[in-house]
């Protein structure tokens, strides 16, 4: 980060997640070397697709999320984090509205190979 624009302030997920509503549209709150932190709103089905080339991590701040895999799945909770590892097709689902934060590369798209409707645009920050 440019010094000229460092701030001495946390990062408030509740005061982001309050800034906008609308859900798969991941917003940056953060970068850590070529990381970004996300924070998203998200309900319903997404689509299946994968990463290739990283790891994706969910962390569960609010309702309950479970990520589909071709051969079961996995349920995250409020305070929950999972690992889905580089490669590893999955399709998030949430029955309600869950918030959460996302760890990626800068540039990975939210539906990776998959494309469609669902993919976000990236570096939209909050």
């Amino acid at each position: 980060m440019d010094a000229s624009k460092r701030t001495y302030a946390p990062v408030n997920f509740q005061g982001k997640l309050a800034s906008f509503s609308d859900q798969w549209q991941p917003r940056v709150i953060a970068e850590i070397n070529d990381y970004q932190v996300k924070i998203v709103r998200i309900e319903g089905d997404f689509v299946w697709h994968d990463h290739p080339e990283t790891d994706e991590a969910f962390i569960v701040l609010d309702g309950t999320l479970r990520i589909d895999f071709r051969d079961g799945s996995v349920t995250v909770g409020p305070g929950e984090m999972y690992v889905v590892p580089k490669g590893v097709e999955h399709k998030p689902y949430a029955q309600g509205e869950v918030k959460m934060l996302l760890i990626e590369p800068r540039g990975i798209l939210n539906t990776g190979r998959e494309g469609g409707s669902r993919t976000a645009e990236n570096d939209v920050w909050v």
